[in-house]
């Protein structure tokens, strides 16, 4: 089991910037993988950003040279730092940890993290 607690959301005008924090239960490197979803309203959660438990990481199109992703191992906490925001930015941001146990994804949601963006 891994609980995760978000922080950092708010309202932003665009162009400004938010950093995003999701806190885990037990260390990160016992993860496998940890990220940033976002869902705007009648759409389909996306993901935004990943880094895996080696360090490697993956972004949207929409957010490269724009967001950056890191990790404070002694706080086992991930981080999304977002500049440059704009209003189709805008979204419930969700935490994501995913275990892999025997080749099984497990994966554990944060509760979510508002996110506007004013023109």
């Amino acid at each position: 089991q891994v609980q995760l607690v978000e922080s950092g959301g708010g309202l932003v005008q665009a162009g400004g910037s938010l950093r995003l924090s999701c806190a885990a239960s037990r260390s990160i490197f016992s993860i496998n993988a940890m990220g940033w979803y976002r869902q705007a309203p009648g759409k389909q959660r996306e993901l935004v950003a990943l880094m895996r438990s080696g360090g490697s990481t993956d972004y949207a199109d929409s957010v490269k040279g724009r967001f950056t992703i890191s990790r404070d191992s002694a706080k086992n906490t991930v981080y999304v730092q977002m500049n440059s925001l704009k209003p189709e930015d805008t979204a419930v941001y969700y935490c994501n940890a995913r275990v892999v146990r025997d080749f099984v994804n497990y994966d554990y949601w944060g509760q979510g993290t508002q996110v506007t963006v004013s023109s």
